[in-house]
């Protein structure tokens, strides 16, 4: 059975664009024994598009470089890096790519997308191509969006200003052990089925083993890192993507000197407790009830 998977960014083969000008590489899907997670880097070509659909499954998405237009029933708003977002099941939604630029995403898709179901996915009739509007992430209006800077990983540069751009306190930075976390998606946003979050580890962060009741998708962005999956070790770099099933004991260690920062998804969402188990505490109940 396989619990954990390891893809990096040299041997994953860029597929072909489709006619529409969109193209997506599948890290993490059905076939890889996955259950609750797909997940993708998707990218599209300036003016091109991806016709209206409805997915049976939730998508997160995070806009890793140039600009994308999502297309929704109430408007169509553009995407620029840093902006991320939630699509819940069932919502028509299509992308276009911007003029000049097209963009790039990683998206999030919760529960697993079934081939022997059409990958869980039905078109719909086009929606209005309207000329499109930035987000804005204090407008509840649009509170399913939101905006990620690098700085918001910082405790030192925390600020109003940052604090205006992350919607609500639901994104407050979570700070231990050389380890900063910043909430994206989650319940908060309106999710169900799946949290998308950036991490970020000092020089000296470190997550001893553990391991979930959910499975867990790393997509590596800055620095270098040492990982351990179920015992097997890897450094891994920008651009490689880790998964960790349900049960698998991993642990990280910033392998550099300069900071180390990734995004990070799960799913299902964690139950509200005994989302974590330490192999060291686990080792130390057995020596104190040894001794």
């Amino acid at each position: 059975m396989t619990r954990h998977l390891v893809r990096r960014a040299a041997d994953v083969p860029e597929p072909p664009y489709d006619e529409l000008g969109h193209r997506r590489r599948e890290l993490v899907g059905e076939d890889d024994g996955s259950a609750h997670t797909g997940f993708g880097v998707c990218e599209i070509r300036p003016g091109g598009r991806v016709a209206a659909h409805v997915h049976s499954y939730e998508e997160s998405f995070h806009v890793l470089d140039g600009a994308v237009i999502l297309d929704l029933p109430e408007g169509s708003y553009l995407l620029e890096e840093g902006d991320y977002g939630l699509l819940p099941t069932g919502v028509p939604h299509a992308w276009r790519g911007a003029a000049e630029t097209g963009g790039r995403w990683a998206d999030m898709l919760a529960p697993v997308p079934r081939a022997r179901y059409g990958h869980d996915t039905q078109p719909v009739p086009p929606l209005p191509a309207r000329d499109p509007v930035r987000i804005d992430v204090r407008d509840p209006r649009t509170r399913s969006f939101g905006h990620f800077e690098p700085a918001q990983l910082d405790p030192g540069k925390q600020s109003q200003d940052l604090l205006a751009v992350s919607a609500s306190m639901r994104t407050a930075l979570l700070v231990y052990s050389g380890i900063t976390v910043k909430m994206m998606v989650d319940s908060d946003l309106g999710a169900v089925a799946s949290t998308m979050f950036m991490v970020q580890y000092a020089p000296d962060g470190v997550a001893g083993t553990h391991d979930h009741p959910f499975e867990e998708t790393y997509l590596f962005l800055e620095g270098v890192v040492d990982a351990t999956f179920d015992g097997e070790r890897y450094r891994l770099g920008p651009g490689d993507v880790a998964w960790a099933g349900a049960g698998c004991v991993h642990g990280f260690a910033n392998a550099g000197t300069g900071p180390l920062r990734w995004l990070e998804t799960q799913a299902p969402q964690p139950p509200p407790r005994h989302s974590y188990r330490f192999t060291r505490d686990w080792e130390y109940l057995k020596e104190a009830l040894g001794s």
